[in-house]
């Protein structure tokens, strides 16, 4: 079995309470080809000395343009894409990636995480890289696998269909200190999960999916799963205290597919 494939469903059977022995994958499962489509990246762990990180853009514009960048358009940073709002098309793929931050992204959020990797080894706190982007097709496969295992109504809690992932955007990413806390509620407790918490908002990236929003997001809280939005976006609703998009831009909660 894949790492990328056995820590998505590790995550998934931690927030159902599925055993491991329940849905352990026989020999030649179809999920040895995520191993080719999710290749996880080993953590910065040294500080960076001879470079030089630039210094994060955290001063906000009064009064933020908030018809700046397109709500609807996979392309734009500021997409909202729940469970109402599907990827339109729902074969879209990004134009360009790169995986210089380390994880395949749109190359505006890849060079946001790499200086936010980079901030943080500085710290001292290692931050490793899983998930970037998912191509429709895994994603397809993905959550199919799930329903054939748990069925449509529990895989719905934790999986998003396909066509409406934000990792198919390009700009979300999944990111973890530690093995033991990988894609598990516990990273938030870790000092890779506080430091995100703290400085993610510096480097344009949001936690997506926070505690206690799940009847807005449609999700469980994933302190791992980090939204790229830009930093004035992310700064603003820091300072705000408004914890999702949906809020933010005054949208109809979507915990339920329509």
């Amino acid at each position: 079995m894949s790492l990328a494939s056995a820590d998505v469903r590790d995550a998934a059977m931690s927030a159902l309470g599925v055993s491991a022995a329940e849905t352990s994958p026989s020999p030649g499962d179809v999920s040895e080809a995520a191993a080719r489509a999710s290749a996880a990246i080993d953590p910065i762990t040294a500080p960076s000395q001879a470079q030089d990180v630039p210094t994060p853009r955290v001063s906000v514009s009064p009064g933020l343009d908030m018809d700046l960048h397109s709500l609807d358009d996979p392309a734009s940073p500021w997409v909202v894409v729940n469970k109402s709002r599907a990827i339109d098309p729902l074969t879209w793929a990004p134009p360009e990636l790169d995986s210089d931050g380390g994880a395949p992204m749109v190359p505006e959020a890849s060079a946001a995480l790499g200086e936010m990797r980079a901030a943080a080894a500085d710290a001292g706190v290692p931050l490793a890289v899983g998930t970037g982007y998912r191509a429709h097709g895994f994603q397809e496969y993905l959550y199919g696998d799930y329903v054939a295992r748990w069925g449509r109504d529990r895989a719905d809690r934790f999986s998003a269909r396909p066509g409406y992932s934000e990792h198919q955007t390009g700009w979300a990413v999944d990111v973890y200190g530690s093995a033991a806390c990988r894609l598990k509620a516990c990273f938030a407790d870790e000092p890779a999960g506080e430091w995100v918490a703290a400085h993610g908002h510096e480097y344009g990236f949001i936690e997506r999916y926070p505690q206690a929003t799940e009847d807005v997001t449609g999700y469980k809280h994933e302190p791992w799963h980090l939204r790229y939005v830009g930093v004035e976006l992310a700064t603003e609703m820091r300072e705000r205290e408004i914890a999702t998009m949906e809020e933010f831009f005054s949208l109809d909660p979507a915990p339920e597919y329509g």
